[in-house]
């Protein structure tokens, strides 16, 4: 299966160049176009908005310094980025809003091995797969120290 836009969802951990080595290798089977989201959850989140001070100038340093991120990260790739999205809110959400608006018909995020139940996808991995309107593949990474 061809697919016409992928977006690869990257928290900009080392991890997410195991992530975009996948995407990558499948955009380059279709030439298909390839952006990248990095979703950044509001510091409000961390303390359900009950926070005494602004925060929203260090949002801003935050959302900044994600942007050039990944910049950098998407000039790494043996391939050309179609578009970068920094983006704030809940991530499983997030992803899907900008899945939708662009029309990406594959979504490619990143799992960590874990136990129990959450052995088969992370959460993160989890929600992006149930709330999609597209495809979902979840790539396995795998913490390079124990491999």
């Amino acid at each position: 299966m061809s697919y016409q836009h992928i977006l690869l969802a990257v928290d900009l951990t080392d991890e997410s160049a195991q992530v975009a080595e996948k995407a990558v290798s499948l955009a380059k089977q279709g030439a298909t176009k390839l952006s990248l989201i990095h979703v950044i959850e509001p510091l409000s989140f961390a303390y359900g908005g009950d926070v005494p001070m602004d925060l929203s100038a260090i949002q801003e340093q935050l959302d900044e310094h994600a942007q050039q991120r990944l910049s950098n990260f998407g000039n790494t790739l043996d391939y050309s980025v179609e578009k970068l999205y920094v983006v704030s809110g809940h991530t499983e959400s997030e992803i899907h809003r900008v899945a939708k608006q662009d029309s990406v018909d594959l979504i490619v995020v990143g799992s960590h091995g874990r136990h129990g139940l959450a052995l088969l996808l992370g959460s993160t991995a989890n929600g992006v797969l149930h709330g999609a309107s597209c495809d979902v593949l979840a790539v396995r990474v795998s913490d390079k120290k124990s491999d």
